[in-house]
């Protein structure tokens, strides 16, 4: 069985930096990819930031030049660091990876349950 575990959700003002962190456990042979999303309330749940084995990153426009995500692979933690907060960046941030938990089967998609982060103007 395999958990992600985030932390570091907290309430920001404006202009503010916080760190998020989230650690994969259990049976894993091998991880493809680890991510952010968010999710705000009455809106859909929105990639934020991926990076992959190969250490290439992906981030929405709306974040680029302000957040940084990076991994620790032998620790299966990927942290996303987040500076100049903005009130729209408010929202519940769920961690993903992409998984294998045998080589014998394909990788799949696991959540972490979610860190509030609420910044304030």
């Amino acid at each position: 069985q395999v958990q992600l575990v985030e932390s570091g959700g907290a309430v920001v003002q404006a202009g503010g930096s916080l760190r998020l962190s989230c650690a994969a456990s259990g049976t894993i042979v091998s991880i493809n990819s680890m991510g952010w999303y968010r999710q705000a309330p009455g809106k859909q749940r929105e990639l934020v930031a991926d990076i992959r084995i190969d250490s290439t990153t992906n981030y929405a426009d709306s974040v680029k030049g302000r957040f940084t995500i990076s991994r620790e692979n032998a620790k299966n933690t990927v942290y996303l660091q987040m500076n100049s907060l903005k009130p729209e960046d408010t929202a519940i941030y769920y961690c993903n990876a992409v998984l294998r938990t045998s080589w014998f089967r394909s990788a799949g998609g696991y959540w972490g349950q979610g860190t509030q982060v609420t910044v304030s103007s």
